[in-house]
């Protein structure tokens, strides 16, 4: 598995967002999550690849975002974490599209070892202009992910429900183990 890219995904709602603009104000590398980018571009476009509209094509967008991330990121210096990524992408176009391409990207192009992964937090979950979908929707990608990480070899290691700060002093001492 790639050493320094570190993929924190899990239950939509989960704090991963938040969990990661704490690790960049520690001067950690982060790669905003795909999904939020491309609804912000589709919104000033055309939203022809909307996740409420097409989501196909959204998680098509998703895909080449986060291969394109992956090859910006590639010289960085030092742990990279990922707020979702490649993975969350595949996942969700095969589960729409029945596409198997999972297992292959994943094998071209992996992550740590280690993955953390957000569990549902009704307390904190929201929805916004960029997340239109339920908590429901946000429980069933959760337990999509729980089970194809495994089967893909990672270790998934669950994010503590805690405060923002002892979260990202578990995901760095859990990484310097």
């Amino acid at each position: 598995m790639s050493g320094r890219f570190v993929l924190v995904t899990g239950c939509s709602g989960g704090g991963k967002s938040t969990l990661l603009a704490e690790l960049a104000a520690r001067g950690h590398a982060v790669v905003e999550e795909p999904g939020r980018r491309i609804v912000n571009q589709e919104l000033e476009g055309d939203g022809a690849a909307l996740p409420w509209v097409d989501e196909a094509a959204f998680a098509r967008r998703a895909i080449d975002m986060a291969l394109a991330d992956r090859a910006a990121a590639r010289d960085l210096p030092a742990w990279v974490f990922f707020d979702r990524g490649l993975i969350d992408a595949a996942s969700a176009l095969e589960d729409i599209t029945g596409e198997p391409m999972l297992r292959a990207l994943n094998t071209a192009y992996p992550y740590h070892r280690r993955v953390f992964l957000a569990p549902p937090w009704p307390e904190i979950y929201v929805t916004d202009p960029e997340r239109r979908h339920g908590f429901e929707a946000g429980l069933a990608e959760f337990a999509r992910l729980e089970l194809q990480l495994p089967a893909l070899g990672y270790e998934v290691i669950l994010l503590p429900k805690t405060t923002v700060a002892e979260r990202a002093d578990f995901v760095l001492a859990t990484l310097a183990a």
